[in-house]
């Protein structure tokens, strides 16, 4: 009984992890014959789980959203609460949970029956985020589909804008979504240019699953993040920011995160650098930090700053 029990969670886990199985790839996966996993999936459906199964030479089986969510598990309102959560943190409201965060809807999202995500999308809709970031707003539907084809090993169109250029079409073999900065990434192989490219979820719109699945590749060095890393590290930034803030160094560390880089000058002083495209960010920074400053680079930012603490100054003087 207890290895029955063991078999089942596996098998559950499995079905979890891609869209679609092939019944002998399930079956040689648990180890077990294919009249052993018909009766398992049978279990699974007494138990509310909703397993659709094909039949033929290339039959297999799917976890299917259902009438209801499955027992024992979540009520309507508790994956709806859920859910709305998984948005905000996978949108950077909670720092360090983004990637875990967009998994997990991704699981949540596959389960709910329609009348669950309708409810969800209309609350998302009413509702405004607090997250402090100043990173692009993101539509949870497209991080979603993304996390779905990673993690079921599915290849994805969509269309993607360039930094420079028109938006194209594009045909991937995903590999891993990354948060990084503040933004989002997908890590993909580009099935049109034979190569690894990572791509800008903001500047990506109207992803598709095709349904194919594929064997996935190795990424060079194997650490999706790290490769990240070094390709943007090749890719020119429009401004490099240096500021001179009088503040000490744990301060300006703490606030900034990994999102510049912070060097002492002196016990109560440090230097500020980052790399940006867009200078409303370190205005923002040196607006909220609320300490003495001087801008050393570049000459566009002092500009920003002065027209920004010109705005200011307009409005608490207007009657």
């Amino acid at each position: 009984m207890a290895n029955t029990s063991a078999r089942m969670l596996r098998l559950l886990s499995l079905l979890q992890t891609h869209r679609y199985w092939p019944g002998s790839e399930l079956a040689d996966r648990l180890e077990v014959s294919p009249r052993t996993l018909r009766r398992d999936v049978d279990r699974l459906r007494e138990l509310g789980y909703p397993v659709d199964a094909s039949r033929g030479v290339a039959g297999g089986y799917q976890l299917q959203a259902g009438a209801a969510m499955p027992p024992l598990l979540l009520d309507d309102e508790e994956a709806v609460a859920i859910a709305v959560g998984l948005r905000s943190a996978a949108a950077g409201a909670v720092a360090g949970f983004e990637e875990t965060s967009v998994r997990a809807l991704a699981k949540v999202i596959q389960l709910l029956p329609p009348r669950l995500r309708r409810r969800i999308d209309a609350l998302q809709a009413v509702t405004a985020p607090g997250v402090f970031g100043g990173g692009p707003v993101l539509d949870a539907v497209t991080l979603t589909t993304i996390a779905m084809a990673c993690r079921g090993e599915e290849r994805l169109r969509f269309d993607y804008a360039p930094r420079d250029g028109e938006a194209m079409r594009r045909h991937v073999e995903p590999h891993r979504l990354v948060s990084l900065g503040r933004r989002w990434y997908l890590v993909a192989w580009d099935l049109d240019r034979g190569d690894w490219r990572s791509f800008r979820v903001d500047r990506l719109s109207g992803p598709s699953l095709t349904g194919a699945r594929f064997r996935p590749r190795e990424l060079p060095g194997g650490d999706p993040v790290a490769w990240l890393r070094s390709r943007l590290a090749t890719i020119p930034s429009r401004y490099e920011v240096s500021v001179l803030i009088e503040a000490p160094e744990e301060t300006v560390r703490s606030f900034i995160g990994h999102w510049g880089a912070v060097t002492p000058v002196t016990a109560s002083s440090c230097r500020l650098t980052m790399s940006v495209d867009d200078l409303g960010w370190p205005i923002m920074v040196l607006g909220v930090l609320s300490a003495p400053f001087v801008i050393e680079s570049p000459a566009e930012l002092r500009d920003r700053a002065r027209q920004a603490g010109e705005t200011l100054i307009r409005g608490t003087s207007a009657s």
